[in-house]
């Protein structure tokens, strides 16, 4: 998720990233469901980390509205706390359905 940083869209991130780290998962023998959605799912949390991420971010950006640290350090934040989520609430539900 963090590799977004490197990106100046989010389209050309998913599209350089996601079939590599999806092969390399599957062929590390991680359940194919189990990564197809993780890295769907991260690839949608991922908008609020750069003021260039996202479809509206460089209007709220442009607009004045926070400066670009101020971007940087709440969508660090953001994102740091939804991988959390994610990772450590989702992964233990995901148990529970059987999904993993």
């Amino acid at each position: 998720m963090y590799t977004h940083y490197f990106f100046a869209s989010l389209t050309a991130h998913i599209t350089a990233m996601y079939a590599t780290f999806g092969a390399v998962a599957i062929a590390a023998n991680a359940p194919a469901m189990l990564v197809a959605l993780l890295l769907a799912f991260t690839s949608n949390l991922m908008m609020p980390i750069t003021h260039y991420g996202g479809a509206p971010a460089p209007i709220i950006f442009g607009a004045g509205y926070v400066t670009q640290n101020e971007w940087w350090r709440l969508g660090f934040i953001t994102t740091a706390a939804n991988l959390f989520i994610w990772a450590c609430v989702g992964s233990l539900w995901w148990k529970v359905l059987g999904l993993w």
